[in-house]
């Protein structure tokens, strides 16, 4: 578990979080934004693989926030060589900071682990929001691609010391 004041990331526990997730992947705008324009809302079996998938190619997490001794369910994040996907898939959560906290969380999780540097496959040249947190922390866009549907993305690292 990784934790910062009112923050944690909780390791996934399948299959009970497929509950919780589900309705964030009901949400058009996650999805515009993390798997791109025209994606359809996930099922509970695609959320399934999805995690698994995830889960086999690195950690996955739960992002909770403390609310009145409550910690409550507000998105996913997974630490992976191959990628680096933050979702804040409560909308009244998004914007307010608390995808700094997670990737700072990250960021310190691959350094414990001796990583050499991380990197963000995918990030839609339409979500600015994305692209400022990760430069923010001094990750930069090593390359510019279009996908199978014509959509341009870019893909970014960053090197840790």
């Amino acid at each position: 578990m990784l934790v910062h004041d009112k923050i944690r990331l909780r390791p996934i526990r399948l299959p009970h979080d497929i509950l919780i997730a589900y309705p964030w992947y009901q949400d058009r705008e996650v999805l515009y934004y993390s798997e791109g324009k025209g994606t359809n809302p996930y099922t509970r079996e695609t959320i399934n693989k999805m995690y698994s998938y995830l889960s086999k190619i690195g950690e996955v997490y739960i992002i909770e926030i403390k609310q009145s001794e409550e910690w409550i369910p507000i998105g996913d994040a997974t630490l992976s060589k191959e990628m680096l996907p933050i979702v804040i898939g409560v909308k009244k959560y998004r914007s307010k900071g608390y995808g700094q906290q997670v990737l700072r969380l990250l960021i310190d999780r691959a350094r414990k682990l001796n990583w050499s540097k991380l990197v963000v496959r995918k990030i839609f040249i339409y979500n600015t929001a994305s692209k400022k947190l990760f430069e923010s922390f001094g990750f930069d866009v090593i390359s510019t691609s279009v996908d199978q549907y014509g959509r341009v993305y870019e893909s970014l690292e960053l090197y840790l010391k």
